[in-house]
C-alpha cells in the first residue's frame, strides 16, 4: 500500500472521481475497505500508485465497471445460510399472513438475484396452497448491472446445487447453452429497481419483512445506525428484519428492534422504541 504521507491527496483526487464517476459516496465505507479495493484494481491494471490508476482510469473507460463490480462486492448464492432461510420459511412467513393476506418484502442489497429468488420460491411455496393469499418483493442495489442480470434470471448449475431436484425442475428451465432460468411465476413475483441504501429514503414502505444480509459490513458505525433507522421506518408494526450472520445492531439503534431468533439474526420492529442510551 503506498506511504500515507505521500498518497493521501492522491487517495483523496481518486476518491472524489470515483464518487463522481460511478455515484458512490465513499466517505460512507470504511476507509481501509475502499482502500482495498482500489489496490486490487491498481494491481489488475499495473498501477503503482493512486496517481497512477486515476490516469488510468480517465484514459480506460473500460475500467468503470471492474471498479464498480470492486466497490459493490457482490458475494451470493441461493439458500446462503440455510437455517436463516428456514426460519423465513416456518416461522416469518406463517406469522405474517397470520394477520394479513398480502404482504410485501424487501430485499435490500440483492446483488446478482440469488437472494430475492430464494425468497420468490419460498413466498411462492407458502401462497401455492392459499389462493387467496398473495405477496410482491421489492428487489434493490445500487449496481444496475448485477441488477439486470438479477431481472435477467438466468444461473449457471453451479449456482442452484443447494436446491433440491424438485425446486429445480418447478422454479427453473434449462435452457439449450445449459443455463438456468428462472419460470415466469417466480418473476411476477418480484420487482427490481435501483437503489443506494445511502439516499436515507427507503424505496417502499409498510414493508412486512425486510432482508439486508452481509452488506453493512462495510458501512461506517454512523451509517450502519443511519440504515438502521430507515430500515425500522419502512416496516410495518411487528415487521421483520433479517440481517447478516456476522453483523449486529449498533448501540444507538438496537432497541428500534426486538431479537427474535439472536442465532440466525431475525429482528422485529419495535413500534415504541426505547429512549437511546447515553453514550
Amino acid at each position: 500500500m503506498p506511504a500515507m504521507d505521500e498518497s493521501a491527496p492522491d487517495f483523496t483526487h481518486l476518491k472524489r472521481h470515483v464518487e463522481q464517476l460511478l455515484k458512490i459516496q465513499c466517505s460512507n465505507y470504511k476507509e481501509d475497505y475502499i482502500k482495498r479495493r482500489f489496490l486490487s484494481r491498481m494491481r489488475s491494471t499495473n498501477s503503482a500508485t493512486y496517481a497512477d490508476y486515476l490516469r488510468y482510469l480517465k484514459a480506460h473507460p473500460e475500467e468503470t465497471e471492474p471498479l464498480r463490480n470492486a466497490l459493490t462486492i457482490n458475494v451470493t448464492e441461493f439458500f446462503r445460510d440455510k437455517d436463516v432461510w428456514d426460519e423465513v420459511k416456518n416461522v416469518i412467513l406463517p406469522a405474517l399472513f397470520q394477520h394479513k393476506k398480502r404482504i410485501s418484502i424487501w430485499c435490500a442489497g440483492s446483488s446478482t438475484g440469488e437472494e430475492p429468488y430464494t425468497l420468490a420460491i419460498l413466498l411462492y411455496e407458502t401462497l401455492i396452497n392459499h389462493k387467496d393469499w398473495s405477496g410482491i418483493i421489492t428487489a434493490t442495489d445500487i449496481d444496475e448491472v448485477v441488477l439486470a442480470k438479477a431481472k435477467a434470471g438466468i444461473f449457471e448449475e453451479k449456482a442452484i446445487q443447494k436446491l433440491s431436484a424438485a425446486q429445480v425442475q418447478r422454479h427453473f428451465t434449462r435452457r439449450p447453452d445449459g443455463l438456468y432460468e428462472v419460470r415466469p411465476h417466480l418473476k411476477a413475483l418480484l420487482r427490481f429497481r435501483p437503489h443506494d441504501l445511502m439516499s436515507g429514503v427507503p424505496p417502499v414502505r409498510y414493508i412486512d419483512l425486510l432482508t439486508c444480509r452481509n452488506v453493512t459490513i462495510y458501512f461506517t458505525e454512523k451509517q450502519k445506525d443511519d440504515l438502521a433507522r430507515m430500515f425500522h421506518s419502512a416496516l410495518v408494526s411487528d415487521g421483520y428484519y433479517v440481517m447478516g450472520k456476522t453483523e449486529y445492531l449498533g448501540r444507538q439503534v438496537e432497541d428500534l428492534f426486538i431479537a427474535k431468533n439472536t442465532a440466525q439474526k431475525v429482528f422485529m420492529k419495535r413500534e415504541k422504541p426505547l429512549p437511546p442510551r447515553s453514550p
